[in-house]
């Protein structure tokens, strides 16, 4: 298979180095190869695999048959779900898939060569400080380094009037319920307090989980009790929860 003559990583740097040839590898063909790439995933074949290798080059491919493989292999079958869903969502479930292999291929390399508690520490870290491959493809990464800016310099309190696109984008994938905030009078904001607790189950929210705000009633749901995932999130340019779906309807 093309690109798997290259040398065995088996440093942190050497590691690193591996993992950011196979994610540009990944990166061209979601991008700047997606035509190439939608055409070699036909649903008619059989299982087939979006490959990254360490020379920056990518293939879609047949997974290995030996058993077990030499390295972790990718998610299988990506080309079966290319023609049931859109494609910015197909290529956006196939950049989450490579994401978690390249993690698993970096840490089998560390795993394999011994790296200690320090060195897997570092590795990490090294990668989480590139945009995933899934926020590379949605264009998540620029939204989240703009938010980062705007938060640094200072740019508090709620907004007035029509949002920009890049805000309404961020209400309807934010991952924790809103901060409670204080105003002048040191009263918290009552539409703050609403994001503390799921508006559909009740729970408390707890850190990791993934939220979505309701953009006409503006609570705080579970992804999960919505049937909303982070994916799916992205293309929501405004969610409306299931009750107030329901009013519109009944309407």
């Amino acid at each position: 298979m093309e690109g798997l003559s290259q040398p065995i990583p088996r440093t942190v740097e050497e590691v690193f180095s591996d993992f950011k040839g196979r994610r540009a590898g990944m990166i061209k063909a979601l991008t700047t190869d997606v035509e190439k790439f939608y055409q070699q995933c036909d649903p008619e074949k059989e299982n087939l695999c979006l490959y990254g290798f360490p020379n920056e080059t990518w293939q879609v491919n047949l997974p290995v048959e030996e058993v077990p493989p030499e390295l972790p292999e990718p998610a299988l079958g990506i080309n079966f779900a290319r023609d049931g869903m859109q494609e910015k969502d197909w290529l956006s479930l196939v950049a989450v898939h490579s994401d978690a292999w390249l993690l698993a291929v970096s840490f089998y390399f560390g795993a394999r060569f011994g790296f200690g508690k320090n060195e897997r520490k570092r590795l990490f870290q090294m990668i989480n400080d590139l945009p995933t491959i899934f926020e590379v493809v949605t264009g998540s990464a620029k939204q989240s380094n703009d938010q980062s800016a705007a938060h640094t310099n200072g740019n508090k309190g709620k907004s007035s009037g029509k949002p920009r696109q890049s805000e309404s984008l961020a209400r309807g994938v934010k991952m924790s319920p809103p901060p409670k905030e204080e105003d002048e009078s040191g009263e918290e904001d009552e539409d703050d307090e609403q994001g503390a607790t799921c508006g559909a189950c009740g729970d408390n929210y707890a850190n990791g989980e993934f939220w979505i705000c309701c953009d006409v009633c503006e609570r705080w749901f579970h992804g999960k009790c919505v049937k909303i995932t982070p994916a799916k999130a992205e293309h929501i340019k405004q969610y409306k929860c299931p009750s107030c779906s329901n009013k519109r309807t009944r309407v």
